[in-house]
């Protein structure tokens, strides 16, 4: 997978590609990113990216035509000869919410442009000439796309193959089955007093499996009741949760 990233500050994102899975994911091949400054596009002397916007109000409005020559130009020169266009993704609070089945969508492109947003955002007819999807990582607004567009890349490149280490291991993070993973024990055995389960040292994985799958829906049930909505459940996994609706109430608590 290739990403273009249009940004005012590309010195925000070295540190954090160039550290752990991203880097080797780069080192090997698998990814590649190229991070862009939108000022290198601007025509103006003065590289004038953002003008205040029309009818008034504060803050400033990023301009359309650095914005339209950057993607334009990295369209021209893509590291992927005889790929399609890539889909230009705008980062912003007002997009479509960041799930894990969003990001499994995208893991499916071969390239993507990613535009971080700065001030008030970026002239209307970026987003409607221009952008393919607009994505939010959550209800709250922050100072620019930046973050978004690494933790969008981060959540991405986890689910290219050879990315992770055990090719089944994005499969079980949390929210890939639906759920919220359950709780992960290390050495040593006994810490403070506080034992690891004995069943994960049991080595019978059946048994392993059915207390993790079991786990994971207690703590679903528990922080996140809303995905157990939509969560794909066998007969087991509903006489499990009955179990805990009924010791929900014998508690006395309203969750």
């Amino acid at each position: 997978m290739h990403i273009d990233v249009l940004t005012l500050f590309p010195g925000i994102f070295p540190a954090y590609l160039e550290e752990s899975i991203l880097r080797r994911a780069r080192e090997n091949g698998l990814l590649s990113i190229r991070i862009h400054n939108i000022r290198d596009w601007s025509e103006d002397k003065h590289r004038v990216t953002d003008e205040p916007p029309y009818g008034g109000g504060g803050g400033m409005v990023l301009k359309p035509e650095p914005i339209f020559f950057g993607v334009e130009t990295i369209q021209q020169t893509s590291l992927l000869p005889g790929t399609e266009k890539p889909k230009v993704i705008y980062l912003s609070p007002q997009g479509r919410l960041l799930t894990q089945s969003v990001v499994r969508e995208f893991a499916r492109e071969s390239w993507l442009v990613l535009l971080c947003g700065r001030y008030e955002g970026v002239d209307e007819r970026v987003c409607s000439y221009l952008v393919d999807d607009e994505i939010s990582i959550g209800d709250y607004v922050l100072t620019g796309g930046e973050l978004p567009a690494l933790i969008f890349i981060d959540a991405v490149a986890r689910l290219i193959p050879g990315v992770l280490g055990a090719p089944q291991a994005a499969e079980q993070d949390s929210h890939s089955t639906g759920l919220l993973e359950g709780p992960h024990y290390t050495r040593p055995e006994v810490f403070r007093g506080w034992r690891v389960p004995d069943v994960l040292r049991s080595g019978h994985a059946a048994e392993i499996n059915r207390w993790r799958r079991q786990q994971a829906l207690r703590r679903t049930w528990q922080r996140r009741p809303d995905l157990l909505l939509t969560a794909e459940l066998d007969e087991s996994d509903r006489r499990f949760l009955m179990i805990l609706a009924e010791e929900t109430l014998e508690s006395g608590d309203s969750t």
